[in-house]
């Protein structure tokens, strides 16, 4: 029987989807976590209708799911809520080959920019002193299942970040046209706060590619990273992307900020394989 790792994240080189990250969720220890859950939600980087690598690759969620249904019956959850400026999340998810993935695998698609909500307050708490979060997200084990990019105001968009999507524009889409515009206003404050509220339970970043400039577009790493990250930290894991872009995570403010109370930016183990 495998032991349930105590390493809070690991970096494998890539050779392609299915066999890497299964290597990657092995070393983790991830089917006893998954033998103990009833429900996964996987959160990948739908920001808009582009395709990988700005957002998450299809095969990348289809060799998620694969392992996730060898190891446990639990009901899978795809979920996300864009911030494009014309499109809704459903058409995102057609045009990006999500639907037809759902349809194929059984999995029930959420758009988390319209599913109901529940309120949280956390005084501690400067940016959200109260949040709106859907209540799809919160019940079930969370993967965050971010790329590699560099980010014009977060400075990279990683696992924490990606969970942006889970704020609906009800309530976060003020003074300008994304649909999560209120974040513009400190966000850094608002990656970390929103993840004391609600962070991946598990945070993987596919650094196959990497964007080494801007997150919707431009220059591609070269050479590519050929790199996935996983973990049960998610500090841990975004710490370890943000070295593959060759910034330390000390620069970065929701990952300083993080570092101490949400995991250790300092807790990654040596890349392998």
């Amino acid at each position: 029987m495998m032991k349930e790792s105590k390493a809070p994240c690991r970096v494998h080189a890539f050779q392609d989807y299915a066999t890497t990250l299964a290597e990657l969720l092995d070393d983790l220890g991830l089917p006893g976590v998954l033998r103990r859950r009833k429900r996964v939600i996987i959160k990948p980087n739908l920001v808009n209708a582009s395709p990988f690598p700005v957002t998450t690759h299809p095969e990348m969620v289809l060799a998620l799911v694969n392992y996730i249904q060898r190891h446990t019956r639990a009901k899978i959850v795809l979920a996300e809520g864009c911030g494009d400026t014309c499109l809704e999340t459903g058409e995102i998810f057609t045009k990006l080959g999500y639907t037809a993935l759902a349809e194929e695998l059984g999995l029930e698609l959420v758009d988390l920019n319209r599913a109901p909500l529940t309120r949280r307050i956390d005084p501690r708490c400067r940016f959200f002193p109260e949040i709106h979060l859907p209540k799809a997200a919160l019940n079930g084990l969370l993967i965050s299942v971010a790329v590699l990019k560099r980010h014009s105001l977060a400075q990279v968009t990683l696992s924490m970040k990606n969970l942006l999507g889970l704020l609906p524009p009800s309530h976060y889409q003020r003074g300008g046209s994304w649909k999560k515009s209120a974040l513009h206003a400190d966000m850094q404050r608002s990656i970390y706060e929103l993840n004391r509220y609600r962070k991946p339970d598990l945070a993987i970043i596919d650094a196959s590619l990497g964007l080494a400039e801007f997150h919707l577009g431009g220059a591609t790493c070269s050479p590519p990273v050929n790199k996935l990250v996983a973990g049960f930290d998610p500090v841990a894991v975004d710490a370890a992307g943000a070295a593959l872009l060759g910034l330390d995570w000390r620069s970065i403010g929701h990952i300083r900020m993080a570092h101490g109370t949400l995991g250790r930016a300092d807790a990654v183990a040596p890349a392998s394989h």
